[in-house]
């Protein structure tokens, strides 16, 4: 896969001559709903022996139009992992748009232009709700009018389950929840952070919970607080786990945020490794215990459940 990040204006030279399918949208944990959409298009594509092609923008529109703080920003899916999970989907380009003023104050018809025409695009294919500007004037009913004809239109439906429309919003509020089996269902895969082991205060191997101490990677969203069910991944390994997020409260107040993962059957010194974390399962809030005697019969509890969930789901 060809990944092209485009900073506007761009030069056409930017850009592959191929003609293509274009499929649209921000594609924020490229959930099960998007993976239809890139469906559709990649079907198209086979079809007529195009190209596919996908755009999506390098950070969410909000951070131009509502002025939100960047570094407040929580993603299903970093630029990264998008990456990863298109290149999975059979993705031959991925356009990485820099959402900045100058190519948010693009008149629909410009966006048209430049970023449908201009990208040789001979179907454009995007959700039902996909906008490029003022939606009263910018939605997929509008989208033929601007095309004049110069490409195919496939717009895709709403893509409902359990009663909800799959969505990105819905998958963050599951996640709020610590629902994580129904946001895995919605994604159409099981949810994951990464980040780098980092040294911690080490007290989890005073209580025969030795811990790894994740740095997770910024602007990525974490599930609810508590304690996880979890696989790891250490030098392309997968390893069953437990993690907790949350604050330690048990050994005082005001302490920072952490992400700890109890590596099942592991002893290898791992600090500085960049792992990748699946949560499967949430087991319990994060509690604050009278001593350590209580968190440790806590944690034997987790263990056993933990181990108990794998055998159960293999």
């Amino acid at each position: 896969m060809n990944v092209i990040s485009i900073h506007h204006p761009y030069e056409a030279a930017d850009i592959p001559t191929d003609d293509v399918v274009l499929v649209l949208g921000f594609f924020d944990g490229v959930h099960r709903g998007h993976q239809e959409v890139i469906a559709a298009g990649k079907q198209a594509a086979a079809q007529k022996g195009l190209k596919l092609a996908v755009m999506t923008f390098n950070h969410h529109p909000s951070i131009v139009f509502q002025k939100v703080d960047p570094d407040a920003m929580k993603y299903l899916s970093n630029v990264d992992r998008k990456i990863a999970i298109m290149e999975s989907l059979g993705v031959d380009y991925l356009y990485v748009i820099e959402f900045t003023s100058a190519f948010a104050g693009l008149s629909p018809q410009r966006f048209v232009d430049e970023y449908m025409v201009g990208l040789h695009a001979k179907v454009v294919v995007a959700g039902f709700d996909y906008t490029y500007g003022p939606a009263a004037i910018a939605d997929m009913l509008h989208l033929p009018a601007y095309a004049r004809g110069r490409f195919e239109i496939i717009e895709v439906a709403k893509q409902n389950d359990l009663g909800k429309k799959i969505s990105s919003t819905n998958i963050r509020h599951m996640m709020s929840e610590g629902d994580m089996e129904n946001a895995n269902h919605f994604l159409g895969y099981v949810y994951e952070t990464s980040g780098t082991v980092v040294h911690g205060d080490a007290r989890g191997r005073t209580l025969g919970f030795p811990t790894a101490n994740i740095a997770s990677e910024a602007n990525v969203l974490l599930p609810k607080k508590g304690v996880y069910v979890v696989e790891i991944n250490i030098a392309d390994r997968w390893y069953h786990g437990m993690a907790q997020i949350g604050y330690n409260i048990t050994f005082g107040a005001n302490r920072r945020e952490t992400v700890e993962v109890y590596i099942l059957d592991f002893s290898e010194d791992i600090y500085g490794e960049f792992v990748t974390i699946r949560w499967h399962h949430f087991l319990r809030p994060e509690v604050k215990f009278d001593g350590a005697a209580g968190l440790i019969e806590q944690l034997q509890l987790d263990e056993q459940h933990t181990r108990d969930y794998f055998s159960k789901n293999n």
